[in-house]
């Protein structure tokens, strides 16, 4: 009798491991299935007309505007559809900023870290930059720092480097005034990565979620500007910054 009890236990610790991860599984499905999706703003800036090109690419999406020399590869946040950001991006490029915007596996940027490495492949620049928005930017900058020969710049939107960026890049940080998911403390402590010279600007009037064009974020402030306004603000201060680094 003791020899089947003893054979039983490990069958039910096999039987509770399955069950474990069969709920984790479940959990994680539904975790990445909830996600913020573009809205009719981000899609009627995915068309392409005379101020810039939009094309479909292995890595995402390729925004072609009348730039040649400076490009920008941009991570998108958490849980967000990557073509929310399609307003942002299509401003950056008809102020001559190019932009390659990834899409991510489950709309999360840490699945596929060094992404843009591969972007550098596909397209000929003078100069390259790394960015993104939120945990986006933060990955953009893990990125730019494991590989410091291969851009100029980061650009984080709402983000900030966990690890020491290069001296010979260029850091540009913006972020809305009444941001409500921005980690304060994390963003102050990320001051200390930036390279000398590199350029902080805060939006009066902006939030986190106004980076894209998505609706509200759950614990963000409420925005005083409107997202037209904080996307324009937001590619100027890139645009100039990137054309100041030239």
């Amino acid at each position: 009798m003791e020899e089947n009890k003893t054979k039983k236990r490990p069958r039910k610790r096999v039987r509770l491991l399955i069950l474990m991860l069969f709920l984790l599984a479940a959990g994680f499905a539904v975790f990445t299935a909830a996600y913020y999706r573009a809205d009719a703003a981000a899609l009627a800036a995915m068309n392409s007309d005379e101020g810039a090109t939009v094309s479909r690419t292995d890595y995402g999406w390729f925004f072609d505007g009348p730039g040649e020399e400076a490009a920008l590869i941009f991570y998108p946040g958490a849980k967000v559809e990557e073509t929310a950001y399609a307003p942002l991006l299509r401003l950056l490029a008809e102020r001559g900023v190019d932009v390659c915007l990834l899409k991510m596996p489950l709309r999360l940027a840490f699945f596929d870290m060094d992404r843009a490495e591969a972007v550098l492949r596909e397209h000929d620049y003078v100069r390259w930059y790394v960015g993104g928005h939120s945990l986006g930017g933060a990955v953009a900058a893990i990125c730019a720092a494991k590989h410091p020969g291969d851009f100029a710049g980061v650009v984080l939107c709402a983000a900030y480097p966990t690890k020491p960026l290069d001296g010979s890049m260029t850091e540009l940080s913006l972020y809305g005034s009444e941001d409500g998911v921005l980690d304060r403390g994390r963003l102050e402590a990320g001051r200390q990565y930036a390279p000398a010279g590199s350029e902080e600007f805060v939006i009066a009037g902006g939030n986190h979620a106004q980076f894209g064009s998505y609706g509200a974020q759950r614990g963000d402030g409420e925005a005083t500007i409107t997202p037209e306004e904080q996307w324009t603000q937001a590619a100027d201060f890139i645009a100039a910054g990137i054309d100041k680094a030239a």
